[in-house]
């Protein structure tokens, strides 16, 4: 499968730290560069039916944010239900969780746009099925990675850790995000030196805790975001 220049795996020291608020703000970035842009979230537990439909926030929000509407079972091959571990969830809800299928929606996703920005679930070692965890998925879509680090206390040790993981997978580092968890957190500034200090990998910004609506929010976490050293 050829590489493409802009599409990007993005992944995260932990679950709710921020991968898909990054996602969709690489999105709208990529989209103020003129590139038509598609968000594929390939798992996610975690749905309500609405109107018919299975609707997950993280899924919604990319489809949002993307300026290419693809079809949901493209941008989410596996949406279940149960908010849980996707093991578990797709042991619960008999769903077969199929890497080749992940790949074929990948592929045709990039046909319809220039950019496509999957976004991984949870942390970056999360199995999938008994032989399959979320960095095997990393391994088969073959894609430059972005870790979006949550700022709190142990988050060094957790960027560090998952900076190991990426490269034993040998996948590039291609940058990494602050991103603010806890607004409390004590020497923010400190932290964020130390992991400048460690990852060789450029940082491409720092999203604050953002005051605004939902439905702007990625939109405003674009504009914190420096992709000039993404490559």
């Amino acid at each position: 499968m050829q590489k493409r220049q802009h599409d990007f795996f993005v992944t995260g020291t932990d679950t709710e730290i921020g991968k898909t608020l990054v996602s969709a703000a690489l999105l709208h970035a990529m989209q103020a560069q003129g590139l038509r842009s598609v968000g594929m979230k390939p798992i996610a537990a975690g749905a309500e039916m609405r109107d018919g439909v299975l609707h997950n926030e993280d899924v919604d929000m990319l489809v949002a944010a993307a300026s290419v509407k693809a079809e949901l079972a493209l941008v989410c091959p596996y949406l279940m239900q149960t908010p849980a571990a996707p093991h578990i969830v797709a042991e619960l809800e008999q769903v077969k969780i199929e890497l080749p299928h992940i790949i074929n929606s990948y592929q045709q996703l990039r046909e319809q746009a220039d950019v496509v920005i999957v976004e991984g679930v949870g942390g970056f070692c999360v199995p999938l099925n008994a032989q399959v965890t979320t960095a095997d998925m990393a391994q088969a879509l073959d894609l430059p990675v972005i870790l979006v680090v949550g700022m709190r206390l142990g988050c060094i040790n957790h960027a560090l850790l998952t900076v190991e993981a990426i490269a034993a997978r040998g996948l590039r580092l291609a940058g990494w995000v602050a991103n603010t968890v806890d607004a409390n957190m004590l020497y923010p500034q400190e932290n964020i030196a130390a992991l400048r200090e460690r990852i060789a990998a450029p940082m491409l910004g720092h999203i604050p805790r953002l005051n605004v609506p939902d439905h702007e929010k990625a939109k405003a976490a674009a504009s914190y975001l420096d992709l000039s050293q993404l490559k």
